[in-house]
């Protein structure tokens, strides 16, 4: 029988046919609650216990597996006896709930879903926000192992009614838009976006005098009960309204363009495929959406220019998708490794070689995309991308192939200098040629390089003009590396209540949430609160589930650790690789120097020295701008010590 659960609203589910299921009493509920929060991963029955009662009753555990055998009664009622259960199942020391089917996990999607034309837009969250029945988790409102689902749950339904007003504007349903906005913001009056779109729908349906009212409202809020001044976006909406501009008068060109384009380029011709890779570029540095998308899509691309069997028109597409990098693990390894073959494959087949303009664009592809793959390849190719661009009057050209320098200027441990000298040319370039895209890069470069060299002052600057640069061009990614390093600088304080440091990280976690960049944020959390953990020399973080990501080989050792369970914890370390030549080469060093100190592994104390040696005027950790976990120099004393 197929299940589908609700959480948007009192919990409960349902039955093939849409019949609601008996779950019985609010414990058997809080357990199927709690179960489909940790997301198919398994609940230790201790921790049921611990999170249904604030005093568990002696036979606790024994009502736990009462509850269970209910809910699954429940669940599959057509079960055989004894036969084990499919969906709710026993694993390990506890249980996890193997669902498919959640309101909530269906309306992430629809919330999170790359760009699309208005209209589906607006009918696919027209569609979402029906599901629900009420707050999340209604009936658990006040309990903390819910506290966390609740308020983003809450926070993407919130996003999820902005964004349907911002798709009835395109549409040109304005007065659609204005009494949803109109509750939206009595009910929410903290949400800055949704002033800004009640006074822009107010604005279209000729209440100019309204909408200037609502920002004047909305600025009075801010000021008086908050003390901050209103978002530059709401100072240049009444710019605009008092100018009697339209605010989005771009939206009518962009339409009236593209329907120019259909009409006069031929759908198979190669202009248009040139033309669709760099609306690709563009929308990558978009924001979240926009990157997903044009990840989406640039493969596809790739592969309609190799059938054609052109190798210039190739070389010319993956050359032209030059999207500024800063991080050093892919987004998608798998996509990643097929756009460098195609690069090479370009290559090949170039005539003669290619121009140096075309070679150089592939070259430094091939860098880019091999980030964090140790090839020799790669750092050959980004090489002689540089010696290229250099000869030749492009700075664009030049921007790029740096940009591929700095992915391939991690072969070993102390390179913040170089790669600080990587991203003052690029500011220097790209202030010269205006560069914009490529001058964020620089001043982000910079920022991670001076935070390796404790050189915070600096460090700041560069990120407060990496800021304002994304503020000017609409860069909403930015905020994400800058956020995260003003987390790192309050932690690498040594006057900072934990606290506000804890507090700093939580609002720069919160920015992952749909920026598009798994490689990014991946297992980075739990990263993050194991640094703080270790400064502050407390054992790792031992919650089961706790997501790791790819960092859980150097993690595991000193979960183990903290769990006391030495052996493990030296096959762990056994077993661990070297870490991954990239922004974070030295942090997961110190990760396996501070497990093999623990268990008097001095094989693995001697590799990490000399591994780490070089970079002993640095901060493990801090050249990614996101964690720091100490002055390298400790580590490579106390293991100089310790291995002998």
């Amino acid at each position: 029988m197929d299940v589908v659960f609700g959480v948007l609203g009192p919990v409960t589910a349902w039955d093939g046919s849409g019949d609601e299921l008996l779950l019985k009493g609010p414990k058997h509920r809080a357990v199927l609650a709690r179960l489909i929060i940790a997301r198919r991963r398994v609940v230790p029955v201790t921790r049921l216990v611990d999170d249904l009662w604030p005093v568990p009753p002696a036979d606790a555990v024994g009502a736990v597996r009462t509850f269970v055998a209910a809910l699954r009664r429940a669940l599959e009622p057509e079960r055989p006896p004894r036969a084990p259960s499919r969906l709710l199942v026993t694993e390990g020391p506890g249980y996890a709930l193997r669902a498919d089917a959640v309101d909530a996990w269906r309306f992430e999607q629809v919330v999170g879903a790359a760009a699309r034309p208005p209209k589906e837009t607006l009918k696919g969250l027209d569609e979402a926000l029906g599901w629900w029945r009420g707050p999340a988790y209604a009936e658990f409102a006040d309990e903390d192992w819910a506290r966390a689902e609740r308020s983003r749950l809450t926070e993407l339904r919130l996003r999820a009614v902005e964004r349907r007003a911002e798709a009835k504007l395109e549409l040109g349903l304005a007065a659609d838009a204005v009494p949803d906005l109109d509750a939206h913001v009595a009910e929410h009056p903290w949400r800055e976006d949704a002033w800004r779109l009640l006074a822009l729908a107010l604005y279209r349906t000729d209440r100019q005098g309204d909408a200037l009212a609502v920002l004047q409202r909305a600025r009075a809020l801010l000021v008086e009960q908050l003390g901050i001044d209103p978002s530059p976006a709401l100072r240049r909406l009444e710019e605009n309204i008092l100018r009697q501009e339209d605010p989005d008068a771009a939206s009518q060109v962009w339409a009236e363009a593209a329907a120019a384009y259909d009409r006069t380029v031929a759908s198979g011709s190669r202009a248009r495929l040139e033309s669709t890779v760099g609306i690709l570029r563009n929308l990558a540095v978009t924001g979240g959406g926009g990157l997903e998308a044009a990840r989406g899509q640039r493969m596809a691309a790739i592969a309609a220019a190799e059938r054609l069997g052109d190798a210039e028109l190739t070389a010319r597409l993956i050359g032209a998708y030059d999207v500024p990098a800063i991080w050093t693990r892919s987004d998608d390894p798998r996509q990643a490794a097929e756009v460098v073959a195609a690069a090479e494959r370009a290559l090949a087949g170039l005539p003669g070689g290619g121009s140096g303009a075309a070679r150089a664009r592939l070259l430094a592809t091939i860098a880019l995309e091999s980030r964090g793959t140790r090839t020799g390849r790669a750092r050959a190719a980004a090489a002689e991308a540089e010696r290229i661009a250099r000869g030749l009057d492009d700075p664009a050209l030049l921007a790029f192939t740096l940009n591929g320098v700095f992915m391939q200027a991690f072969h070993r441990a102390g390179l913040a200098p170089l790669r600080d000298e990587i991203g003052a040319e690029l500011v220097d370039l790209s202030v010269r040629h205006d560069l914009h895209n490529y001058l964020v890069l620089g001043h982000l470069v910079r920022m991670q390089a001076r935070s390796a060299l404790a050189d915070f002052a600096a460090a700041g600057e560069h990120a407060a003009a990496a800021d304002r640069l994304a503020e000017r061009h609409e860069r909403p990614l930015v905020g994400v590396f800058t956020s995260w390093y003003r987390a790192l600088r309050l932690a690498a304080s040594d006057d900072r209540a934990p606290e506000e440091v804890e507090a700093a990280y939580r609002d720069a976690i919160a920015r992952l949430d749909g920026s598009g960049m798994p490689g990014l944020a991946a297992g980075l959390p739990a990263l993050a609160h194991l640094s703080l953990r270790l400064r502050a020399g407390r054992p790792a973080q031992t919650e089961p589930h706790t997501d790791w990501g790819p960092y859980e080989p150097w993690a595991r050792p000193l979960v183990l650790l903290a769990k006391r369970r030495p052996p493990e914890a030296a096959a762990a370390l056994r077993k661990a690789p070297d870490p991954p030549r990239d922004l974070l080469f030295e942090a997961l060093w110190c990760l396996l120097a501070q497990a093999a100190m623990a268990l008097d592994d001095r094989g693995t104390m001697a590799r990490a020295r000399d591994a780490l040696a070089p970079a002993a005027g640095e901060l493990a950790g801090a050249g990614s701008g996101l964690v720091a976990f100490g002055p390298v120099a400790r580590f490579v004393d106390d293991l100089t010590v310790r291995a002998g």
